[in-house]
């Protein structure tokens, strides 16, 4: 989870989304919510004495993270198609 937060954050600032010093402040607080984020999950296993906790916290993040951009993805969708906006579709038969 460090790896993929952190380099999501360097993939934006490649793509000229963040600044420097914002994309340094994003990895640092991206990578210190991972090594949280592990501790936390450590000491709910260790109590619990349950390893398949794991499974269902990581499936929990991953379905509530696609149902939130599949939302916030349409509803800006929706805006743009209203607003008559460009959304980045080329015509490929020119």
């Amino acid at each position: 989870m460090m790896f993929s937060s952190s380099l999501s954050v360097v993939e934006f600032y490649f793509l000229h989304r963040f600044p420097l010093p914002f994309a340094g402040y994003l990895i640092f607080i991206s990578i210190l919510a991972g090594f949280w984020g592990q501790c936390l999950v450590r000491k709910i296993v260790h109590v619990l004495k349950r390893a398949s906790l794991i499974v269902f916290i990581l499936s929990s993040v991953i379905f509530v993270s696609a149902l939130t951009m599949g939302v916030v993805g349409t509803q800006k969708s929706i805006s743009m198609i209203n607003n008559h906006e460009y959304m980045g579709f080329l015509n490929f038969c020119e």
